[in-house]
């Protein structure tokens, strides 16, 4: 059974929202998964927003989820981690390093244009080498510089929109774009029989 673990800031919407709809779907799809979800900046126990609970309960979903902060045992129990925004998958791996190879965006995780997929990769790479200069106080050359600015301003923004503080409106549009992820995530672990 395949361990997916969803991370964004306070773990009291965007992730929340994406672990009990995987959850949900993956189970009328039969597809067997155990899922979790846990925040970068969480305080343990804080309930989901409200906004974020009533939408869960349009979706016929009915727990009780609470914040979890993001936490090593947590890391090493899931097979994949997806997170909700670029900038919360570059606070995982840098936290994590040696979980690196399991961590993207969900939206760059469920992502099929092979173009859009060589580019992400050679920009974690990019990356991968500016951490490893900057930690021996190197720079990047001006090649790999400019390489890297090539490559962000082509691909496309991977980042779940952020409803905290808006209206339930706000909600449903961020609950509507983590849906549509979802079923392509479920998707691609059907064809490829990851789980």
């Amino acid at each position: 059974m395949k361990h997916i673990l969803f991370v964004c800031t306070g773990n009291t919407c965007r992730s929340p929202m994406a672990e009990a709809l995987l959850r949900k779907l993956a189970k009328e799809r039969s597809v067997p998964l155990e899922v979790r979800s846990a925040g970068v900046a969480a305080l343990e126990g804080t309930p989901i927003s409200r906004h974020a609970e009533a939408v869960l309960r349009d979706h016929e979903i009915d727990e009780h989820l609470t914040a979890k902060p993001l936490r090593a045992d947590t890391v090493d129990w899931a097979d994949l981690i997806l997170t909700l925004t670029q900038g919360h998958k570059q606070h995982v791996i840098r936290s994590f390093p040696l979980a690196a190879d399991k961590i993207y965006t969900l939206k760059e995780y469920t992502e099929d244009d092979e173009n859009v997929i060589k580019d992400l990769q050679e920009l974690d790479s990019l990356y991968a080498t500016w951490e490893m200069k900057r930690a021996l106080g190197q720079q990047l050359e001006d090649e790999e510089r400019e390489r890297l600015i090539e490559i962000q301003q082509r691909i496309p923004s991977f980042d779940i929109s952020d409803p905290f503080g808006g209206s339930r409106d706000d909600y449903d549009v961020t609950a509507a774009e983590i849906r549509a992820a979802i079923e392509r995530l479920l998707d691609k672990l059907e064809a490829f029989r990851t789980f």
